[in-house]
């Protein structure tokens, strides 16, 4: 079981002086990053599909050991209007990345809003085919979606489903790592109640630091799926440096299950 760690995105500048050294650019953030995390979810790709270019600019910056996961624009899962060339824009744009066999799935990350109901699930389908031929990891906010026979059609067409972990409220599914592939995709948003719906940003939303035993039971899920080639997780609580933390506490507790994260370009340690 490969394990591909990493977090949503990795333009945190309140990571400065934590792994970025003050002073550091932005543009040199990826760089430095892949020095402790062999996998990243590029999320800027849902306010704006980048170009090839881009794509060939992140793969230099991390001497192509990085694999990455592309989050589909906002077009695709918010505003659900796009067109057949904003398909070929998405799936064309990361050619780079999927030439050096870097490229992992793509994340469909849909609202809260977007419920079970007919018209939704027609929806989906529609956007399935259009992304056939391509992995896609789909992540369902709504407790409603959370049902065998959806999991069931997951695995019958071979679609990643998204192990989310939110705050424990009503609506929102529970958490708990479910394989409808051979590829596990798992999204750690953190468990902060008091911010999940009043937030302002996403940051706030954000703003929890998983203890000690919360990132245990999260191994043990992890050393307790079978069947499975590979591993994708990404804390999403970037905030204040809680992924990093959370990142060095989960890496120890894999390892008392004989399950290591490996870091190409260097020991990870912060």
């Amino acid at each position: 079981m490969k394990l591909l760690i990493g977090t949503g995105g990795y333009t945190n500048d309140d990571w400065l002086g934590l792994i970025y050294p003050e002073g550091t650019k932005q543009g040199d953030y990826l760089g430095i990053y892949s020095r402790y995390f062999n996998a990243v979810e590029v999320n800027s790709s849902f306010y704006a599909i980048p170009g090839e270019k881009a794509f060939a600019g992140m793969l230099r910056k991390t001497d192509g050991k990085t694999m990455f996961t592309v989050k589909l624009n906002k077009v695709f899962t918010h505003e659900r209007s796009y067109t057949e060339d904003d398909v070929q824009r998405m799936i064309l744009s990361p050619k780079p990345i999927r030439e050096a066999e870097m490229l992992g799935p793509f994340l469909a990350q849909f609202p809260y809003s977007f419920k079970r109901t007919p018209e939704h699930r027609k929806y989906l389908q529609h956007l399935v085919m259009a992304f056939e031929g391509h992995p896609l990891a789909v992540e369902f906010r709504h407790a409603s979606w959370l049902k065998e026979e959806v999991l069931e059609a997951f695995k019958e067409l071979g679609l990643i489903w998204v192990s989310a972990d939110y705050p424990p409220m009503e609506g929102l599914p529970p958490y708990q790592v479910q394989a409808s592939s051979k590829t596990v995709y798992i999204r750690l948003h953190g468990r902060n109640k008091e911010t999940w719906w009043e937030g302002q940003s996403a940051s706030d939303r954000h703003d929890y630091r998983y203890n000690e035993e919360e990132i245990q039971d999260i191994a043990d899920q992890i050393a307790a799926i079978k069947d499975v080639d590979t591993v994708y997780l990404f804390f999403q609580n970037t905030t204040k440096g809680h992924a990093l933390f959370n990142y060095q506490t989960l890496k120890d507790a894999l390892k008392q299950h004989d399950l290591v994260v490996d870091i190409p370009k260097g020991s990870g340690l912060f």
